[in-house]
């Protein structure tokens, strides 16, 4: 028997005798599994790995009564969504994604047709949450604006909590915050499709290109950004980046009293800038001088603006937007300085996954650069990130499956080097680095050739660089 459409989930007591299935058990689907049997949802939980390789995942649901159909074959999987009345999709499972298995993309499409609500667990908690959004996203610089704008409100005594595509589910909070507490929410391509609900404050870092193997096209992937913008438009504020020409655009289709802009030049009729002598300036007044900015970069220094800008829209206050920029060293796997080793400072920029993000890498220092790039190819142009290379750096070490394109392209040059892991990769560039050089992971690709994420990525360039120093 197949399931019927039914009334849509609007409030927690809505999901009770729902029958539900999880299709992902990573973070995300580990939390609505347990947020949904909690809420009296009757749940099965769905991945194509088996349960010896989710064991973390399976003992995270210990307790619940919930069916795990783990390792499931497709047609079993298939007669899963068939019988269910609610799909809680990872996000990147969609009927409208070519990288979705076509057998899965079937099924999703037909439960769509049957009536049966399909949401992702960033959907649910924006249904259900009474807590205000600040929801940030951008083709690139989104996670430390996220990060920065948490440890804003954080400083200002807000009461916020952080999370999204920035790796914490909030899904399991959604009934407890209240509507004095602000949600921070890094919100990705992947999850913009599914939500319904727009923000307080919606912050763009900027929109350029990307993930074309999914979208198809430039302008399909500029469409799925603006929707964030779009569903905010009416009752909030989007603060948008006027230095970037992808913002630009998006302010064309919003009305210009939702607005607020910054940049890096000065300008008085800014929320957030920097002023001739180096100040950065907030709503036209002095907040900190930009050398007290520990990240490096000038794309760095514009996530620092739009990040006080939309803090100071949430509430808070001068000194503890100042605050919080003086104390914040970056995140993880971003520009993130892994040590200084005979003169020669080793930065893992792992999350660079495309061009543009790279060449800002590269741009964000002053000496010469020794560079590990390299990875899973998304369909993006590497011409101008050629040509980056050759104008900064002293050589290029190159990994992963576009390698050969990269090489193609600047080989005779600069000097080229060929590794086949990124332990070969680091003592390649250790070899050739020298006082006063950089030397930088940022591949400007995907990791999936290699690795199982780019955080995995930078972990193995974190651990080669260790083994160097342990090396006599």
């Amino acid at each position: 028997m197949t399931a019927g459409a039914m009334s849509p989930i609007r409030t927690a007591d809505d999901l009770r005798g729902r029958s539900a299935v999880v299709l992902g058990l990573a973070r995300s689907g580990v939390a609505a599994c347990r947020f949904l049997t909690d809420h009296g949802a009757l749940v099965t939980a769905y991945d194509r790995r088996d349960a010896a390789t989710l064991s973390d995942a399976v003992e995270a649901l210990a307790g619940r009564p919930i069916r795990l159909a783990l390792g499931a074959n497709d047609e079993a999987a298939a007669h899963l969504i068939e019988a269910a009345d609610l799909l809680v999709t990872s996000p990147s499972v969609s009927a409208r994604f070519p990288t979705t298995d076509p057998w899965l993309r079937r099924a999703l499409a037909a439960a769509e047709a049957r009536g049966t609500e399909i949401v992702s667990e960033v959907e649910l908690f924006l249904r259900l949450t009474r807590a205000r959004v600040l929801g940030i996203t951008g083709t690139k610089g989104k996670t430390t604006a996220t990060a920065l704008t948490g440890a804003m409100l954080q400083a200002a005594g807000i009461g916020s909590v952080v999370g999204g595509n920035i790796g914490t589910p909030l899904l399991e909070r959604a009934t407890e915050l209240g509507p004095d507490d602000w949600a921070v929410l890094e919100l990705s391509e992947l999850q913009l499709p599914t939500i319904s609900r727009g923000a307080d404050v919606a912050l763009y870092t900027n929109v350029t290109e990307d993930h074309l193997d999914r979208h198809g096209s430039v302008e399909a992937y500029r469409a799925v950004k603006a929707r964030l913008a779009e569903l905010s438009a009416r009752d909030g504020t989007i603060v948008l980046n006027r230095d970037d020409p992808g913002c630009r655009d998006l302010a064309l289709r919003l009305p210009p009293d939702a607005l607020a802009w910054y940049g890096l030049e000065p300008a008085t009729d800014l929320a957030a800038s920097v002023a001739a002598d180096g100040w950065i300036m907030l709503h036209a007044e002095r907040l900190l001088r930009s050398s007290e900015v520990r990240l490096p970069g000038r794309h760095m220094l514009a996530n620092v603006l739009g990040a006080a800008a939309a803090a100071s829209l949430a509430g808070a206050g001068r000194a503890a937007i100042a605050g919080a920029i003086a104390a914040f060293a970056g995140v993880p796997h971003r520009l993130e300085t892994v040590i200084e080793r005979r003169g020669v400072r080793w930065v893992n920029d792992s999350q660079a996954t495309i061009p543009l993000a790279s060449i800002a890498a590269l741009e964000a220092f002053d000496g010469p650069v020794v560079l590990i790039a390299g990875g899973q190819g998304k369909g993006l142009d590497y011409g101008s990130f050629a040509d980056a290379i050759v104008r900064r750096c002293r050589a290029a070490v190159l990994i992963g499956e576009t390698a050969g394109e990269l090489e193609g392209l600047i080989g005779g040059r600069v000097a080229v080097h060929r590794a086949s892991s990124m332990a070969e990769a680091v003592g390649m560039a250790a070899g050739v680095a020298l006082p006063g050089d950089v030397a930088l992971l940022s591949p400007a690709a995907a990791s999936f050739d290699m690795f199982a994420d780019y955080a995995a990525r930078g972990d193995a360039f974190r651990a080669a660089v260790a083994d160097l120093e342990a090396a006599p």
